[in-house]
């Protein structure tokens, strides 16, 4: 959690590295488990500075698979796993959460959230990543934030998040009205 919040311009490889990985976990994930893998965060958001690390999230069936079959598997292959309070900072319900990284530098590369269907806090990520999409300004506005924050808290991870928390709930508010408007 110490490690530097640094952030970079908007690399149009991150499309490429998602896919990438969506491929691989494709391949080694039980076809049975995965329902869907979605590529969210900043890096998701062309243009927008973003810390370099790619974030997937991971639909899965059955957490407890995860936790028996694939963090394993995954931890052989070089990733982290941790189980991470889905709500707020501490309890139940848990999710999966794997850290890839560069094994020359040791850099993060890549987050796998892995969650079960009805993990709304997780899938209203995606209400965020496309509001950003669609509305520049938004993005804009977003990526001034986070540039004050790292500024403010270069080696302070959780800082960094909770100083974003205020901004990313009232933009997936309001993504969260249209779209139910328009149902």
């Amino acid at each position: 959690m110490r490690e530097e919040v640094a952030l970079v311009q908007h690399d149009p490889r991150w499309p490429a590295v998602f896919r990438a990985e969506r491929q691989h976990l494709h391949a080694c994930l039980p076809r049975d488990l995965v329902r869907r893998i979605e590529h969210f965060g900043s890096t998701a958001v062309s243009g927008l500075a973003a810390k370099p690390i790619v974030d997937l999230l991971v639909e899965v069936t059955d957490l407890a698979v995860v936790r028996e079959r694939v963090a394993p598997l995954l931890e052989a292959q070089g990733y982290e796993s941790l189980w991470r309070p889905t709500h707020g900072d501490d309890g139940p319900p848990w999710h999966a959460w794997f850290i890839r990284r560069d094994p020359a530098s040791g850099a993060r590369t890549h987050h796998i959230h892995m969650v079960e269907a009805g993990f709304a806090e997780h899938w209203d990520r995606l209400l965020f990543r496309d509001w950003l999409v669609a509305h520049p300004d938004a993005a804009r506005e977003y990526e001034a934030l986070k540039r004050a924050l790292a500024a403010a808290a270069p080696r302070d991870r959780v800082a960094y998040a909770r100083g974003k928390g205020a901004f990313i709930e009232r933009v997936t508010a309001e993504a969260r009205r249209e779209r139910d408007a328009a149902r």
